[in-house]
């Protein structure tokens, strides 16, 4: 079995504890907000080997002054997004941008291929690397937002109102790393939940509908560029009405008509 716990920074080689005491989530701050994108190719950039919500979220920042980046690597998991450099790239870009006056924040969103038999990651162990993924960025002075993993656009043909629920398990595990507390500070994790709302949204649309954001016809699983728009706007929204989102605003530009689409569950 793989984990990361290995390759881990030594400071975060201590046990990692969960708690349900409630902590204070990030302060409001002056500082414009820097995001980084960390994942598999459900948050990377449209290509012709995947596509996921990243760029579109990153779309409805008011920058400058906010600031952000896509780190998503398609094919990636919570082992080989470390071990390949992706992660060092990461932490390197959460120094700098806080050396450059940034609050700096990082979207973390894995599942996809983690779940699949050859890459050898237990659930068990998915959590633990995600938890250390988040404990890594709030040791660099950063905020880290755990995503549950956006659904894949599956229907069976006689339901096309109730999409295959693939990710279940991935998100529990997601939600199972947020809850556990920074063993060093105490400090929590942001969770969005997603997958529930991305499950929700195209069983009440349809089969029909969600397959017009497919990046190809037969793929139901990565987006295209305005499912990228409306996907990164579900996230987009997601982390307003989250506490930790709620001095984001300024920031975050609005568009309160696909906003309206996602909530009504209409097409958009």
């Amino acid at each position: 079995m793989v984990t990361i716990n290995a390759i881990a920074l030594a400071a975060l080689q201590v046990p990692l504890a969960t708690s349900a005491e409630a902590k204070p989530c990030p302060p409001c701050s002056p500082k414009p907000p820097a995001f980084i994108l960390a994942g598999d190719s459900t948050t990377a950039v449209q290509s012709a080997g995947g596509g996921g919500w990243g760029n579109g979220f990153l779309s409805f920042l008011r920058a400058p002054p906010a600031w952000g980046v896509n780190k998503g690597h398609n094919g990636a998991t919570t082992v080989s997004f470390v071990q390949g450099g992706d992660w060092a790239n990461v932490t390197e870009l959460i120094d700098q941008k806080n050396a450059e006056g940034f609050q700096v924040w990082v979207t973390v969103q894995f599942g996809h291929n983690d779940q699949k038999p050859d890459k050898n990651i237990s659930l068990s162990q998915f959590t633990t690397n995600l938890a250390t993924l988040a404990h890594t960025i709030q040791s660099h002075q950063a905020h880290p937002i755990l995503l549950t993993p956006l659904t894949r656009r599956s229907f069976p043909a006689d339901s096309p109102h109730s999409a295959k629920d693939t990710l279940h398990n991935e998100r529990l595990a997601t939600i199972a790393a947020a809850a556990r507390d920074d063993p060093a500070t105490g400090a929590t994790t942001t969770l969005l939940d997603l997958n529930a709302a991305s499950l929700e949204y195209v069983n009440r649309i349809g089969s029909e509908a969600a397959h017009a954001y497919n990046l190809k016809p037969d793929d139901e699983t990565h987006l295209d560029d305005w499912g990228s728009v409306v996907f990164g706007r579900m996230v987009a929204d997601l982390l307003l009405e989250s506490e930790a989102g709620k001095c984001l605003g300024p920031w975050i530009r609005p568009n309160a008509t696909l906003s309206q689409a996602i909530r009504d569950g209409v097409p958009a």
